[in-house]
């Protein structure tokens, strides 16, 4: 054993059953082009692999510091930008957030019928900082879910955000987009229920008003510049389009369609909307150095972006009485294993390892639409990140199926 490993108390050898797991499984048969592998204990880079193809039709090589659509993975991001606002003292969990948007104070809630017949009612408390964070705002994605392959929400909600134009694509303004959220009403009561939604872009827009930065430069004034994070942002800069990775999806019959060519992605242009939910590009390595920070306790190489017990209550669960997704959840979404996992500020978590029949009690984690993951185990003192781009994330279970090989691979 080396030294790496030797200090991060895993197995080299049972290690490698990540590589041979995915060659072949994966990228033989041709289910994924390519993807990456990042494992770390104790601080020590025990694991990181690159696998197949970043750009099959160009037929290029995953490379070490190949560039990922990393989507909703860009949320824990965003939430621990918000927070590092809560830290200087400018919200309270349980404020109100039309404080910052007062346009939001008359929001009602959806009762029953659609359209002009919709029947509302006053909400019985406004919507919270903990709300946006949680996802238990009465929010929700309206139709926008089926652009990244999930099923599309066709509720009389859903409709009333098509008619307002509530959207995130080029044009569009968080600013803007905050305004048109005043006009819809909420799906159920707040803090009542949970439901994946745009919360965290109403997030990245709360950063924006409250710290008076447009939100993309206080994310690299906060997090990216301090902790190195040099290729993590809301485009590709020209310099670096080589190393971008296509993006595909799987189609019914199983074979895999380019869905976003990076030599022609939106990407390649700075958005006019910073989407704190799901618009962020970056490497492996730069999102290891994330999640490092959060294992440490909100500080990296003498540079501090939280305090540690501000992370230890983001990764507490939030839900009402202690209740866990299938109990709260309405709809479903595919980047949460519903069974034994509560949701906090910006992360899901493991509540019990019996339930969701997988190992890793305690840690929290996150995905993206392109099935990409990672996790932070506080009790193992572990973080995965794995990176690959295959929509919808749905089609396989990555995070359950390197977690029986990576617990497995602890020996001391």
């Amino acid at each position: 054993m080396d030294l790496a490993h030797a200090r991060s108390g895993l197995s080299a050898d049972r290690l490698e059953r990540i590589t041979d797991h995915l060659n072949r499984n994966y990228i033989e048969p041709g289910k994924i082009t390519g993807c990456q592998v990042a494992v770390s204990r104790h601080g020590h880079l025990a694991y990181f692999k690159s696998f197949g193809d970043m750009d099959r039709e160009r037929g290029k090589a995953t490379a070490d510091d190949t560039l990922y659509r990393i989507y909703s993975m860009s949320k824990p991001i965003t939430s621990v930008a918000l927070m590092t606002l809560y830290e200087q003292g400018y919200f309270q969990l349980d404020d109100p957030v039309y404080r910052v948007i007062p346009e939001w104070r008359n929001h009602k809630v959806w009762v029953g019928g659609e359209g002009d017949k919709m029947e509302l009612a006053k909400p019985n408390q406004p919507m919270s900082f903990r709300d946006v964070l949680g996802h238990t705002s009465g929010l929700t994605y309206g139709s926008m879910l089926e652009s990244l392959g999930a099923p599309a929400e066709t509720d009389p909600v859903a409709q009333a955000y098509a008619k307002v134009g509530v959207r995130r694509g080029e044009g569009e303004t968080l600013h803007d987009f905050a305004m048109k959220l005043a006009q819809v009403p909420l799906r159920y009561q707040p803090g009542e229920r949970w439901m994946y939604s745009l919360a965290t872009d109403v997030c990245g827009y709360l950063v924006e008003a409250i710290s008076g930065k447009r939100f993309d430069k206080y994310l690299q004034e906060t997090i990216f510049d301090p902790l190195k994070m040099k290729d993590t942002g809301f485009s590709v800069k020209p310099k670096d389009v080589g190393r971008f990775a296509a993006n595909y999806r799987r189609k019914g019959d199983k074979t895999l369609a380019l869905m976003d060519d990076p030599e022609t992605s939106v990407y390649l242009k700075e958005p006019s909307f910073f989407s704190g939910g799901g618009g962020l590009v970056g490497t492996t390595a730069d999102y290891v150095r994330f999640a490092e920070m959060l294992r440490r306790g909100g500080e990296l190489d003498g540079e501090r972006i939280l305090g540690p017990r501000t992370i230890e209550m983001m990764t507490r669960n939030h839900l009402k009485g202690g209740k866990d997704l299938t109990q709260m959840a309405i709809g479903g979404f595919s980047e949460t294993a519903n069974s034994g996992v509560g949701f906090g500020l910006g992360f899901a978590m493991t509540l019990d390892e019996v339930a969701t029949g997988s190992m890793g009690e305690g840690d929290y984690y996150w995905g993206g639409a392109a099935s990409t993951i990672f996790w932070v185990d506080p009790k193992e003192d572990l973080t995965v990140v794995f990176m690959t781009q295959l929509m919808p994330s749905a089609t396989f279970n990555f995070r359950g199926q390197l977690k029986s090989i990576i617990y497995s691979s602890i020996v001391d």
